[in-house]
This record gives structure tokens, sequence and C-alpha cells, in this order.
């Protein structure tokens, strides 16, 4: 093991004290316990599948999750959306996974299913560390759509991807330009949430409510009263009993007439 520093170590703390380690292979989930308890980690929580590691995940409620590709009873890629799309205080936990089954398509399947970060076995002490350091102390937005829940996307960082990473949109905006951006993917998601409301309801709801929130900080921020008054009519129709569609599909009209957008089926 490596020697970090004690002020990084502090700041690692809340994030890896509580770890869930979800690999079949009893060498590998060894190994990478060692290390995490030698970054800090309290609690740390092995299983082999997929089954026992919600249950523990229910239980433990981890700052951070390390998953395998693929094993006996064991799909990461299936684990990660079952925990995005579930209502357990860990759901927006940062998820690494850890395989040597490094393909380009694992790779974006990983990314797809809403993973932080992805490390090819074998690894070294300082390549883990990197990935830890980037889901701890570098946050990236969180996207709540339909189709899709988890870290924003954009920002998915993997040493193995070879990919097209570079574009001047996959860059962080910053100031009124960052603004912008947030204000428009959060009418994309509410549009899409809309389209996509009949298959699953209960998702389109959360995310219409993620979107509402993130519409009234920048309506705040910005001292727009247009959109606040927008945003405030789809409050007042969430909470004027069930969300369905029909009553819903006024509200958000009105915030996407305004923006001038036009909904997308995948957002993030």
């Amino acid at each position: 093991m490596f020697a970090v520093d004690s002020r990084v170590l502090a700041k690692l703390e809340p994030v890896v004290k509580r770890v869930l380690i979800v690999d079949p292979n009893h060498h590998a989930a060894r190994l990478l316990t060692d290390i995490m308890k030698g970054l800090g980690a309290r609690d740390v929580v092995v299983q082999a599948d997929e089954e026992r590691a919600l249950q523990a995940a229910t239980e433990l409620e981890p700052g951070i999750i390390f998953t395998e590709c693929s094993g006996g009873g064991l799909d990461g890629e299936s684990l990660a959306r079952a925990l995005r799309r579930s209502h357990l205080n860990c759901r927006r936990a940062p998820i690494i996974m850890i395989t040597s089954d490094a393909t380009a398509r694992s790779i974006l399947g990983a990314r797809d299913s809403g993973v932080h970060e992805f490390l090819r076995k074998p690894f070294t002490s300082a390549d883990l560390f990197k990935r830890i350091e980037n889901v701890a102390l570098k946050p990236r937005e969180w996207v709540e759509a339909v189709g899709y829940i988890g870290p924003d996307r954009r920002r998915f960082n993997s040493g193995e991807f070879t990919g097209t990473r570079k574009r001047k949109a996959d860059r962080s905006a910053t100031g009124v330009a960052a603004q912008v951006a947030t204000k428009d993917q959060a009418m994309r998601i509410l549009g899409s949430a809309l389209d996509q409301f009949d298959s699953d309801p209960m998702q389109a709801v959360r995310a219409i409510r993620e979107q509402a929130a993130t519409l009234k900080a920048l309506a705040m921020k910005a001292s727009d009263s247009r959109l606040a008054v927008a945003v405030g009519a789809l409050e007042v129709s969430m909470a004027s009993g069930p969300p369905t569609k029909a009553t819903l599909a006024a509200p958000i009209g009105t915030l996407l007439a305004m923006h001038q957008v036009e909904p997308v089926a995948r957002a993030g």
C-alpha cells in the first residue's frame, strides 16, 4: 500500500468508511478489502451475488460500492440499475466496476447502467486510489431521468476508454453557461419523462420532481419570476393528488414552450 496524505484520507473518510464489495472471487475481494481498510474503511461487507448485495446495501448503507462485471449469480450492470432505481439511501453512492473483462462493450455498458468508474483487473493500489479520489472529491452531476439514472455520463472517466472524450460539449461548463446547460438538460428530461410516463410512472414522477427542484433553484438564483411561476404550477399539480400524465401535461408543456426545447428519449 502506498502512502497517502492524512489530509486526503480525512476527506475520503465519509465515502470509504462503509464499503460494499460484490465479487464472487474470494481472493479478489480479500485484496480489495485490505486496500480499503488501509484507506480507513471501518465496515467492509463482501457479497458474491446480486440478491445478497442488494440486501447488504439496505442494511449497510455503503458510501461506496465495488462490483465485478459478472459471475455466478451476479450481473454488475443489473445491480447498478437496481440500486439506482431503488429507494435506498445509498442509491446515489459511487459505484466502481472492477473487472478483467475490459471490452468496449463492458465499459459502455457500465457507463449506461449508472456506474461511476471502471477499472481493469489486475490493478495497482494507485490505480484504485485514483478512481476513489475521483468519485469522492470530484463529484459529477446527478441525472434523474426515466431511461437513465446515475452520474452525468458525459463526465464518465475510465482509463480503459479510448473513444472521443475531448469534445467541447464534454467539458464542464462554468458560470452562466453551466446554468444554461443545467436548465436545458432539466427541460429535456421533463419532456422525456412525460413521453415515457406510461412505461414507468413511478420513475417518471421521481424524475419530474427532481427537475422541478432543479428549475426552482435556477429560477431563484437568476431571479426569473416567469420560470418560478411555471415551476410552481408544476409543483401544485404534483401535490394535488397522485400525478398522472394528463395532470402533468399542461404545466410541463408550459415549461417546454417557454424553453423551446424538443424532448429527447435519453438524457445524461
